[in-house]
C-alpha cells in the first residue's frame, strides 16, 4: 500500500471504493446498513485497530497502548442493543490518542455529549446503560473484530461516511483506489454531460442494449457496460 493510495481515501466517498472493488475483483465488505455516523458529514479513515469487548471499558485503553495515530478502532460488541459499550470517556480518550474515529459494532451511551465533541463515531444507536455483564477475555482481544458477517484485522483498511462502512484489504489498497478514482472520474463526466441535457441512457446506448438483449436473452446490462468502456464510449 502506498502512501498516496491511502491519502487519495479523502477524497473519495465508500460508494466510488465499493465500486473500485468490484473493478479490481475483491470482496466488497459492507458493514450493515445500520452502523451510522452519530452525525451527518462525520467521516473516517484508517487502519483497522481491532478490539474485542467483554464488558469492561478498560479494552480500549490497554489497545491504545499499542495503537498509532490514524487508526480506526473497531470495536467488536457482538451487535447486541442490550448495552451500550462506550459513551464521552472512552471517545475522548481514543480521540486524545489520535485515532481517526471509531467504527462500534453494538451501541453507544451519552449521545449529546458525544454529537458535541463531534469525534467520528459510527454505532447501531444508542441506549442509556452500560454493560451489566463481564465475560472472560479471549486469546485474539486485539486481533481481530467482527462487524456484521465480516471478520477484520490490522491487515485491514476502514472507511466511513454518511453511506455507511466499508472494510477493504491493505494489501490492495492500491487497485482499489486506482479502480475507484476512474470510477469517479466517469461518473463525475457522466453526471455533467446530464446537466448538459444527454441522457444516461444515450450515453450508455441504452437502445442498442435492449436491442442486443432480445437477440440473446442472456446478455445482461453488466456486460454492456463493460464492453462500451472497453472501447471508450463511457
Amino acid at each position: 500500500m502506498n502512501r498516496s493510495a491511502f491519502e487519495s481515501l479523502d477524497h473519495l466517498t465508500t460508494p466510488h471504493l465499493a465500486d473500485g472493488c468490484l473493478r479490481a475483483g475483491v470482496p466488497v465488505r459492507c458493514g450493515p446498513a445500520g452502523l451510522l455516523p452519530l452525525s451527518p458529514g462525520m467521516r473516517c479513515a484508517g487502519r483497522v485497530r481491532p478490539v474485542r469487548h467483554v464488558g469492561s471499558i478498560d479494552v480500549y485503553f490497554e489497545a491504545l497502548e499499542h495503537a498509532v495515530p490514524g487508526e480506526v478502532m473497531v470495536v467488536d460488541n457482538g451487535g447486541r442493543r442490550d448495552e451500550a459499550c462506550i459513551g464521552d470517556i472512552v471517545a475522548l480518550e481514543v480521540k486524545a490518542a489520535g485515532l481517526a474515529g471509531m467504527v462500534i459494532w453494538g451501541l453507544h451511551r451519552d449521545d449529546g455529549e458525544l454529537r458535541d465533541i463531534g469525534y467520528p463515531v459510527f454505532s447501531l444507536g444508542s441506549l442509556p446503560t452500560g454493560p451489566q455483564r463481564l465475560h472472560s477475555r479471549p486469546a485474539d482481544l486485539f486481533e481481530r473484530a467482527a462487524v456484521g458477517p465480516h471478520g477484520v484485522t490490522a491487515g485491514d483498511v476502514v472507511v466511513a461516511d454518511s453511506n455507511g462502512v466499508l472494510f477493504l484489504p491493505a494489501d490492495r489498497l492500491d487497485a482499489i483506489a486506482e479502480a475507484a478514482i476512474g470510477y469517479r472520474a466517469t461518473e463525475a463526466r457522466q453526471i455533467e454531460a446530464m446537466r448538459g441535457g444527454r441522457s444516461y441512457r444515450s450515453q450508455v446506448r441504452f437502445a442498442d442494449y435492449l436491442s442486443r438483449r432480445q437477440r440473446d436473452p442472456g446478455y445482461d446490462f453488466r456486460r454492456h457496460l463493460r464492453e462500451i468502456a472497453g472501447a471508450g464510449e463511457v
